[in-house]
């Protein structure tokens, strides 16, 4: 081929997909396949680290194929990936020691809550920007260490290695030659301090976590290695990584300090860019790496929902109620208006602003009249109300802060860009811009986090311009402007954060 090819690789939490960019950061081609998860508990979610290996591999060869593209085609590739989920292995041979325990997984709620009783997360979040919950990867990998047999001995000979799923895709792409990891994801796991951009050695001794296990650190935009020649046909050079939501971040172009995005996949995860300074929440959001480039850090604000199209997934698979995920916006507009109906879907806990990780999911206002189409507009209203929730503890946070000219309440005078899978519903977007009083933009490209991952690669590969520069790869597909009266949305949310409040499992 004459032009430049960029491989994204976004390794997700449902399913792994490969898209190839043109130096223009227009799509070529996708490939996508579906992630098979486990739950061998309640409450407890892994997936297998060769399916998570094979995905990947899988799918960066169709779209290769698929596109009639050769490895020499490629200018280099970029990887994202689900954050804080664990993986442990071998670092002679590869072998994992046990499956990947995931972000969603809660096993370790009691031993955060240890944490929080001995006055520990003040430290944590001094140093991490994030709190003491299972949602991050340090307990989740002192679980391993703890009770995989000969894991804790191996580790403090050296003999295994800890990564996020990018460390584990890397290891296993150049042939097991390196071992690294890039800022943002190093950021979630509750070992890294964002301020000095380094592993902190007072909390590998408050988790009890060897430092011999952990990955070098680098810049989002690097030279991480190249791929055995045998994987995809020649050697490949992985020239960016970062974390799904920062990658999405960077692909929605919210460069300047104030701007706002949020991703809706199995989650919804809405970021803020606060520039230089790592703004600390006083409303339970996490301060985190957006991107570090050349060294130098940016910081956002991040609110996290542990359930946003997850909720669709159980509509169908738990349910049964539709068929698939386009049914729902149909569904949702034909359900009867003076029904009140409540999904609280706290299936996994509730992320912030609440923070509860024993809360259960509950549905409210249920009567006799009550169906399906009810059911499916609750579950696409309960992201909406989410994300409101986390746009108000913004606003306070920002206000404060004065970052890029923020005003309080929850986002209003803010436009909002959105991505990922849920966006493609005009009827969620639209009760979304409706009831934050604010303009939802959806790009051209959806799928902004393999974008972010694919402008990463273009960027150490020297086909794009460093940030600042124009973001000419994002491009309007639709603006959705509010019209619900604001008295009106006050008070559907006030009947949100009631069901809510009757979730908690607190006093």
């Amino acid at each position: 081929m004459s032009e430049p090819l960029l491989l994204a690789l976004d390794q997700g939490t449902t399913s792994t997909r490969a898209i190839l960019f043109g130096p223009d950061l227009v799509p070529r081609a996708t490939a996508q396949r579906e992630l098979p998860q486990h739950f061998p508990a309640p409450g407890w979610v892994e997936h297998a680290p060769e399916d998570i290996w094979q995905g990947s591999l899988s799918v960066m060869r169709a779209v290769l194929s698929q596109a009639g593209a050769a490895p020499r085609d490629l200018a280099g590739i970029g990887i994202t990936n689900q954050r804080e989920t664990v993986l442990l292995w071998e670092r002679a041979s590869g072998r994992p020691v046990h499956r990947a325990i995931v972000w969603q997984d809660r096993r370790t709620a009691e031993a955060c809550a240890r944490l929080r009783a001995a006055g520990h997360e003040p430290l944590i979040a001094a140093r991490t920007g994030l709190l003491a919950d299972p949602y991050f990867s340090a307990t989740k990998l002192a679980w391993l260490l703890d009770n995989v047999a000969g894991a804790r001995a191996q580790a403090e000979r050296g003999e295994l290695c800890f990564g996020t799923v990018d460390s584990f895709l890397l290891h296993r792409l150049t042939g097991g030659r390196v071992h690294a990891t890039d800022a943002t994801n190093a950021a979630r796991t509750m070992l890294f301090d964002i301020h000095r951009g380094a592993w902190d050695a007072e909390l590998l001794r408050l988790f009890d976590i060897p430092a011999a296990i952990l990955p070098e650190v680098r810049d989002c935009a690097a030279e991480f290695g190249h791929t055995e020649a045998a994987l995809l046909g020649a050697p490949v050079a992985v020239r960016g990584m970062a974390g799904d939501q920062q990658a999405a971040t960077m692909g929605q172009a919210c460069f300047a300090p104030g701007m706002l995005k949020s991703t809706y996949g199995t989650g919804c995860f809405a970021l803020l860019n606060t520039g230089a300074t790592p703004v600390a929440s006083k409303n339970r959001l996490l301060t985190t790496i957006a991107w570090q480039l050349g060294g130098q850090r940016t910081y956002a604000l991040e609110g996290a929902i542990f359930v946003a199209g997850a909720a669709v997934q159980w509509l169908r698979d738990g349910l049964g109620i539709i068929g698939n995920a386009a049914e729902t916006g149909m569904l949702a507009g034909q359900a009867d208006p003076a029904q009140a109906v409540h999904l609280v879907p706290a299936f996994v806990g509730l992320g912030a602003p609440w923070w509860d990780a024993e809360a259960r999911g509950a549905i409210f206002g249920l009567t006799r009249a009550t169906g399906r189409a009810e059911i499916a507009r609750a579950a696409l209203e309960s992201v909406a109300f989410q994300t409101k929730d986390l746009l108000d503890a913004m606003g306070a946070d920002i206000a404060a802060a004065a970052v890029g000219g923020a005003t309080g309440g929850g986002g209003e005078n803010r436009v909002l860009r959105v991505d990922g899978g849920m966006v493609a519903s005009d009827w969620t977007m639209q009760f979304l811009a409706d009831l934050l009083g604010a303009p939802v933009d959806r790009p051209v490209v959806q799928e902004t986090t393999a974008l972010g991952a694919a402008w990463l690669a273009g960027l150490q590969a020297g086909l794009l311009p460093p940030p600042g520069a124009a973001a000419t790869h994002w491009r309007l597909d639709r603006r959705f402007l509010p019209h619900m009266a604001r008295e009106e949305a006050g008070r559907r949310h006030a009947a949100w954060l009631d069901a809510v409040s009757r979730t908690l499992s607190g006093p």
